[in-house]
């Protein structure tokens, strides 16, 4: 199938590794112009450079921009004027028992996993509307609907995207722009790996240990029982982005592996 996304520029942020690296590789694959986003230069030109190769794509550029520095994106919207494919990606997440979550740590939260989004929002959407087409997609989590005990203030900020993407969603009646939130479940990514890792070091369990108590324990509603592939979550991106969707506005599209316990 044709996507349609041959020469569409497309900014992902946090996108040197895990699913958002999936997504740009997706997205490039189709024959967009893809920018990846990162907070160091080499880590940038890195991931530009393996994507120029794995996709046999040339239009691919980096961008660097710490998305808990405003200065930083507001330097990033100057190098990049114009979107027609935003992927609000980026994101942190650690689990700190709700007691010993400081102020600092609320606020760093909200910082890079909601506001980051917004600022980017806020500029690249009245462009957009202005020209009638363009594509705004939140990558929350199924942690938005099912917060998890273990990092509360995650969940919060999963949360809020949904509501800031319903919101700018309804901006859009009668446009041919849509906005809308990916919610990936439990995924295989890079900083998950590395968090199992140092799992299995503290308690001399496997990775298959940690996986199979993670299941059972802590998502046991989950319906495929294991972890997402990242390529499994920049499917569902990618035809978001794409003009094929137009239909599809305002929702919060689920690719959690049946985590949260609802029909709709």
């Amino acid at each position: 199938m044709d996507l349609q996304l041959s020469e569409q520029k497309a900014l992902v942020t946090g996108s040197t590794a895990g699913i958002g690296y999936a997504i740009a590789e997706s997205l490039a694959r189709e024959g967009a112009h893809v920018i990846i986003n990162g907070r160091k230069h080499t880590d940038v030109d890195e991931a530009a450079s393996k994507l120029r190769q794995s996709t046999d794509n040339g239009f691919i550029s980096g961008v660097v921009a710490d998305f808990s520095k405003k200065e930083e994106v507001d330097a990033l919207i100057e190098k990049i004027p114009d979107l027609d494919i935003l992927v609000n990606n980026v994101g942190i997440f650690n689990e700190v028992d709700f007691t010993d979550i400081s102020d600092n740590e609320w606020f760093e939260m909200f910082e890079v996993n909601v506001m980051s989004g917004v600022r980017l929002a806020r500029h690249y959407f009245p462009k957009m509307m202005e020209k009638n087409e363009g594509r705004i997609i939140f990558i929350s989590s199924e942690s938005g609907m099912n917060i998890p005990t273990e990092m509360i203030h995650y969940g919060m900020s999963k949360t809020a995207q949904l509501s800031v993407s319903r919101g700018l969603a309804r901006l859009t009646k009668g446009s041919n722009v849509t906005v809308n939130a990916v919610l990936p479940g439990p995924t295989w990514s890079r900083s998950l790996e590395e968090s199992m890792n140092e799992q299995a070091e503290e308690t001399g369990q496997t990775i298959e240990e940690l996986t199979e108590d993670f299941f059972s324990e802590r998502r046991p509603t989950s319906l495929i029982n294991r972890f997402a592939d990242v390529e499994e979550v920049a499917n569902m991106v990618t035809y978001v982005a794409s003009p094929l969707a137009s239909a599809t506005n305002g929702a919060a599209l689920r690719v959690d592996g049946g985590v949260v316990n609802s029909i709709i």
